[in-house]
This record gives structure tokens, sequence and C-alpha cells, in this order.
């Protein structure tokens, strides 16, 4: 599994998948996150500024990203 490390105590979910090579740019991610491509700890998430915390997991095409600080 990857990580990716934020600064804050939080960031959203399309700047997340950015972040971590899994998109190449805001409106991929907008795309995906709105056809339930996306999963936040194992739920389907279509909200693409949802906050995503330190511990969560994203996983999007097979691939899962731990967020750390």
């Amino acid at each position: 599994m990857e990580t990716i490390k934020i600064k804050d105590d939080h960031i959203k979910l399309g700047q997340a998948l950015k972040l971590a090579g899994l998109v190449d740019s805001g409106v991929d991610a907008k795309i995906d996150i709105k056809e339930g491509l996306v999963r936040v700890n194992g739920q389907v998430e279509l909200q693409r500024g949802k906050k995503i915390y330190p511990g969560d997991i994203i996983e999007f095409d097979g691939q899962q990203v731990k967020v750390e600080n």
C-alpha cells in the first residue's frame, strides 16, 4: 500500500487523488469520483470535497493509498 503525507489536518479527496498520482488533473478526479469509482475506508465516495484525514485509506483503480501526516 502506498502512502501520501499531508501537512494540514485534512485534505480534500480530489486533491488527495492528484497528490497520490492516481489522476492527472482535478477534472479527472471529479469525473472518477462522480462515477463512483473511488472508495474511502471501503465506502464509495461521491463528493470531491470530502475531507480526508490521516489514517484514511483511498481506493481507486485497484490501488490503495493511506494518508499520513
